[in-house]
């Protein structure tokens, strides 16, 4: 089998990324030296590429497995398979204008500016989901109907409506308004650096976090499927570990029935004995949110509750369910 060729991001979801890998057991190194890190499976094959290029290589064929930003497979319209949302990273894109502008709508806002015999401006790193956003509001159809807005880059302009403007922005977008452009559209975690460039945010366009994508054709390799969902395993794992916590607890077998009749919770546990032949030991693996609703019932009937929190949570049976439709799918 050829190595499975896997592209991880630069840049904000770089660090994020490492941390992520070195608790699914991967061990990467080399990120700070070369764009070709070691990995410790000789079937994987690193590289460290932009998440705006990502989504394009995995559609492309030129990589197998990437790590992008949900925002990003859909800004290309990137034709791949999403595996597994990674759950770090998580982002929203949203539009903002001065605060000096009255509390209004995106489709509102443009109209003020129209109605004034003014072209509407916008910059973003998102030139498609603008246009499509931009697209979606009323007063935009009412007055344009279907015309594309004009996309702007140093390169080329396309689009027929030239009262749209979508600029492309390499940085700094808060920068822009309000001399370059009457809004922005940008990625946030907190508003903050928004708030201190004098913007305000009118609405949120997407939701997005880190996700694991492939390429469909190498997903209809038998060979190359299986190593791919052996890594969905681990990666799926550490975001399934992140939810769940282990458990053990001591309890009379006189109060064992009683223990699993009222925690629903636990679901096929490991029950062991222990030296005292009156005694049973449970452990098994719950959600975390669980535990300060159960906490009272265990404490009624058990003892000595030990709680550790799992790197991993390997779900096989659900993966193998995965492989086998994937398999299937392809079949037809």
């Amino acid at each position: 089998m050829d190595k499975i060729k896997f592209a991880i991001p630069k840049g904000s979801l770089e660090k994020a990324t490492a941390e992520f890998f070195s608790k699914s057991g991967y061990k990467i190194g080399g990120t700070e030296r070369t764009y070709r890190p070691s990995i410790n499976d000789p079937q994987i094959e690193m590289k460290v590429l932009r998440p705006q290029e990502i989504p394009v290589f995995v559609s492309e064929g030129l990589q197998d497995l990437g790590i992008t930003g949900e925002d990003w497979v859909k800004e290309n319209f990137a034709d791949v398979e999403i595996l597994q949302n990674l759950e770090y990273g998580k982002i929203k894109l949203v539009i903002a204008v001065p605060k000096s502008c009255q509390n209004v709508t995106m489709g509102e806002f443009m109209e003020l500016i129209w109605s004034q015999g003014k072209n509407f401006r916008i910059s973003t790193e998102y030139l498609n989901i603008a246009s499509e956003y931009l697209k979606s509001t009323p007063q935009y159809k009412k007055r344009f109907g279907d015309s594309e807005p004009m996309l702007v880059t140093p390169w080329w302009r396309k689009g027929d409506n030239a009262r749209a403007k979508i600029f492309l922005s390499f940085g700094a977008t808060e920068a822009k308004p309000p001399e370059d452009s009457d809004a922005i559209m940008d990625v946030t975690e907190t508003g903050t650096t928004i708030e201190a460039n004098n913007l305000k945010i009118i609405d949120t366009v997407l939701r997005s976090a880190a996700i694991l994508i492939a390429n469909k054709k190498s997903l209809e390799d038998p060979e190359k499927r299986e190593k791919i969902y052996d890594i969905v395993a681990l990666l799926k794992g550490v975001v399934d570990g992140s939810k769940r916590i282990h458990i053990f607890v001591n309890v009379k077998k006189a109060n064992l029935q009683k223990l699993l009749t009222e925690l629903p919770a636990l679901k096929n546990p490991t029950i062991s004995p222990l030296a005292d032949d009156t005694w049973v030991s449970v452990n098994t693996v719950i959600e975390k949110d669980c535990l300060i609703e159960l906490l009272p019932k265990i404490r009624k009937l058990a003892q000595g509750l030990v709680v550790y929190e799992p790197r991993q949570v390997l779900a096989l049976d659900d993966l193998a369910t995965r492989v086998e439709k994937t398999c299937k799918s392809k079949a037809k």
